[in-house]
């Protein structure tokens, strides 16, 4: 192992080790993620919950569970609960988008002047 690769090395370990200063450009990306955290939890969470009730009317539908369940017809009751499953994920890119956009609005002035104040450092 040569000089340069034991200097870099050491270097690469002693970062590990001290504290991180936070810059304006740290500060911006967790404030652009603290935007954008709930709106996307939202869609996942959301999106999850509609595909398995959209899956659940399918496989209501395509499987036998209707006589596990004592359901005497299958077909319009899983044909309705995967109705349901597919608006609820319709919906859930516009909800999605609406979420983003209040909070965008609440927080652009700060975003604005955080991202002006690096831009003219």
């Amino acid at each position: 192992m040569n000089r340069n690769d034991k200097e870099f090395l050491i270097q690469k370990i002693r970062t590990q080790y001290t504290e991180k200063e936070n810059t304006t450009v740290d500060e911006l990306m967790q404030l652009d993620a603290k935007v954008k955290r709930p709106a996307n939890l939202f869609a996942y969470v959301f999106g999850s919950i509609s595909a398995i009730i959209m899956g659940s009317g399918m496989s209501l539908v395509m499987t036998d569970i209707a006589e596990t369940v004592n359901i005497a017809n299958p077909m319009p009751v899983g044909i309705i609960i995967g109705i349901v499953g597919m608006l609820m994920a319709i919906v859930n890119y516009p909800i999605y988008k609406g979420i983003l956009g209040k909070r965008r609005k609440k927080y652009a002035d700060r975003i604005i002047a955080l991202s002006d104040k690096i831009t003219k450092d």
